[in-house]
């Protein structure tokens, strides 16, 4: 039977070298946003807080049980906007 070649094994090469990535930790141009982010749960959070707490006479008496879908608005807001932190 005759004898099957033996293969020969690829040297052993080492993988390049990864250069180290510089991370910009500053801020970039979007300083706005997580204040802006803040501030609309903020003011979605009172909002609600101060028409429980004031017995549905205030922020807007005219809006009635609106007013806690007015303060989530406000937090939706919030959320949407974190979509934009970098």
């Amino acid at each position: 039977m005759p004898k099957s070649r033996t293969r020969k094994k690829a040297d052993f090469t080492p993988p390049p070298e990864k250069k180290a990535t510089n991370i910009d930790l500053r801020g970039g141009g979007r300083r706005w946003v997580a204040p802006l982010m803040l501030a609309m749960f903020g003011i979605g959070l009172a909002w609600i807080v101060v028409f429980y707490v004031t017995n549905n006479s205030l922020p807007v008496e005219s809006l009635g049980n609106w007013n806690i879908v007015v303060g989530f608005g406000f937090i939706a807001t919030g959320f949407v906007v974190s979509t934009q932190w970098k």
